[in-house]
């Protein structure tokens, strides 16, 4: 589940980021997207990261061409400050993560790694804060754990059940929480039955990719659409034995317009896939492409602006 990309900020933060305004995205500006604007004003949220601003430009960019007035905030820095924004309908629409939110939401839920079952579960405890997710899509960017060519070669892994054995003679890189988190230390011990002789604690991105490179560690923990994956050859090891979660993007969105929109953002997430959300985010996080030119692109592709 995507738990560490959200850090707990302040009430300033929340501030900040709801007096923001339509960053990002020009049909917020006035551009012709081909409606009139007439079926009333939306906002679309999103969290800072590239694959949210990216699924949150698609959002905002088929509503405009649907007819609604949308304003942007997708700049975001955390979910802690977005879903109360989103529960005080300050914000309406944004991109979220199936497993992840209900996490969140419930912290005591047993999560699995069957979609339909974790949104069941889902809807029930969002009902009570004026929120609904629409249709999750088949795009899953969960936790995985990466090793290199090289260590895949030597030691026969292709999935992370080929670790026991191995592991004891290796190092685990991974954020800081992870000898604390289910899917992580814990989840690896009880579900596969595998310890690792150390563990570092890196950052999620280039800096676990630098250690992986350099030797200091042996497995990683990525996100499994982090395009780094593909540009470094890396080896994303099959969670064969399901520890991970359904952690399959979907959009959140107010109560009182889930009817209005649905239609229109379960397009989207229809059109979504693990593989085409990986390449939009290669397009963002390493080409330095805008986002809402890689969004509006994608969704002229599939016929759906």
């Amino acid at each position: 589940m995507r738990i560490f990309r959200n850090s707990v900020l302040g009430a300033i933060l929340l501030t900040l980021a709801l007096v923001a305004t339509a960053c990002g995205g020009s049909g917020g500006d006035g551009d012709d997207t081909g409606s009139n604007g007439d079926k009333g004003s939306i906002t679309v949220g999103s969290d800072s990261f590239p694959e949210a601003q990216i699924v949150g430009e698609m959002y905002a960019q088929v509503l405009e061409n649907a007819g609604f007035e949308v304003e942007r905030q997708l700049d975001i820095e955390s979910r802690e400050v977005r879903l109360p924004a989103m529960e005080s309908g300050e914000l309406q629409v944004a991109p979220e993560y199936v497993a992840s939110l209900l996490s969140v939401i419930d912290p005591d839920a047993d999560i699995s790694g069957d979609v339909d079952e974790v949104a069941g579960t889902l809807e029930g405890v969002l009902g009570e804060k004026g929120l609904e997710i629409l249709e999750p899509s088949a795009a899953v960017d969960t936790n995985a754990f990466v090793v290199t060519q090289e260590v895949a070669d030597q030691s026969g892994l292709s999935a992370v059940s080929d670790l026991e054995g191995v592991a004891s003679d290796m190092v685990l890189g991974a954020p800081a929480e992870c000898p604390d988190r289910p899917f992580c230390i814990p989840g690896l011990k009880e579900v596969y039955n595998v310890e690792f002789g150390d563990f570092k604690a890196l950052e999620y991105g280039a800096a676990t990719v630098q250690a992986l490179s350099s030797g200091a560690v042996d497995v990683a923990l990525l996100f499994s659409t982090d395009p780094l994956i593909d540009q470094q050859n890396l080896v994303l090891l099959e969670d064969d034995k399901g520890l991970q979660s359904a952690d399959n993007i979907v959009p959140l969105v107010s109560s009182d317009i889930a009817e209005d929109v649905a239609e229109i953002l379960n397009e989207v997430s229809a059109a979504l896939t693990t593989e085409n959300i990986t390449q939009l985010n290669a397009r963002v996080a390493i080409d330095a492409e805008d986002p809402e030119d890689v969004a509006q692109e994608f969704l002229e592709e599939e016929g759906l602006i």
